[in-house]
């Protein structure tokens, strides 16, 4: 199996990446919306086809990315259909019993309601792996105080659907706000103070029904718009950039094309920020470049313009990369670093000069 954890801090929301080795088919699970363009550059790069984006239940913390991915990829998305038909947007309402098939490999559906009533528990095909939402958490579990929570409900939902698989299969929930990062049943079994040792439900109703805890922050906001799958009222898109089909890897770093800036050439600035004898090599330079070193970029911002975008280059992308970091923190707005350097630009074919320095 694939296997990637995601987090994200705001929320302290776990995303889970599962694919099928063999087909390179894919699922993610518990996307949140401001993360989404980290979520596709790790299934573009690890050549992923995405075929469903699951949530574990309607958050209330954080608004999903679900609507995004399914934008960006085709992929379907997958939620419990008990939250009936206030929900708009899922095209795969799921219930206890379902599976969700990725490739060779498949996720069980198990309903595991008390959180939110439409509360689901992903488990993988072989049963070594749980992906619980709000309903098991690290040592605890989920309130049960709106979104029509039952201290009860969530009571069965974990000893009957969760504490019945095997002792070592892992346990991911949907959060953790203590940098936990997994857990196993036999762990939660034992330990868990809320549920675990010798607790029954009237212990476990009496402790969750006195939690006394702050309605989440984003409530107002992220239960509607989950209601949506993610989709914001007005159905736009958020733009990365207004100027060219900037991207964002998985590093964090924001990229463009070579070929479009061919075609785009007199519409940016480029920077090349090799050492200037580099551009005497043979993979020459692009005409029009002005050199700046990247040792010497922090010093010397000022002389770059910002009436065009500026796309910084080298020889790999790779310093042209940390040029990017530069300019974006010294208020450079438009930038994107060009994605493979000069050694794509060589092997594209695109026009190079080699008798001739940029200018500095």
């Amino acid at each position: 199996m694939i296997f990637r954890q995601l987090f994200d801090a705001t929320s302290s929301t776990y995303t889970y990446l599962l694919g099928c080795p063999a087909t390179r088919q894919a699922v993610i699970i518990d996307t949140v919306f401001e993360q989404h363009l980290r979520d596709l550059a790790l299934i573009d790069e690890l050549g992923l086809q995405l075929v469903a984006v699951l949530d574990t239940h309607c958050h209330a913390d954080h608004v999903t990315g679900a609507w995004l991915m399914q934008q960006a990829t085709g992929c379907r998305i997958g939620i419990s259909g008990r939250y009936g038909t206030d929900l708009q947007g899922a095209d795969l309402l799921l219930d206890h019993g379902d599976r969700v098939v990725f490739g060779q490999r498949h996720l069980e559906v198990r309903a595991t309601p008390g959180h939110t009533d439409g509360c689901i528990t992903y488990l993988s095909d072989d049963h070594r792996m749980a992906f619980t939402g709000d309903s098991l958490l690290i040592r605890g579990a989920g309130r049960c105080d709106f979104q029509s929570g039952h201290a009860s409900t969530l009571y069965q939902s974990i000893t009957q659907q969760l504490f019945s698989l095997p002792a070592d299969c892992l346990i991911f929930p949907a959060h953790d706000y203590s940098g936990r990062t997994v857990s196993s049943i036999a762990e939660e079994r034992a330990h868990n103070p809320r549920i675990g040792g010798q607790a029954d439900e009237r212990d476990f109703v009496g402790f969750m029904d006195n939690l006394h805890l702050p309605h989440p922050k984003k409530l107002d906001v992220a239960v509607p718009a989950n209601m949506r799958c993610g989709r914001p009222e007005d159905g736009k898109e958020p733009v990365l950039a207004d100027w060219g089909p900037v991207r964002q890897t998985y590093a964090g770093l924001l990229e463009i094309d070579p070929e479009w800036v061919s075609e785009h050439r007199a519409g940016v600035l480029l920077l090349d920020v090799r050492q200037e004898g580099e551009v005497d090599e043979r993979l020459g330079c692009i005409e029009g470049a002005q050199l700046l070193p990247l040792n010497e970029l922090k010093d010397r911002l000022g002389e770059v313009p910002q009436d065009k975008p500026v796309v910084a280059v080298c020889h790999a992308g790779t310093r042209s990369g940390q040029a990017t970091v530069i300019l974006r923190e010294g208020g450079f707005k438009r930038v994107a670093n060009l994605r493979g350097g000069m050694l794509m630009w060589h092997q594209l074919g695109l026009p190079v000069e080699r008798t001739s320095h940029p200018s500095a």
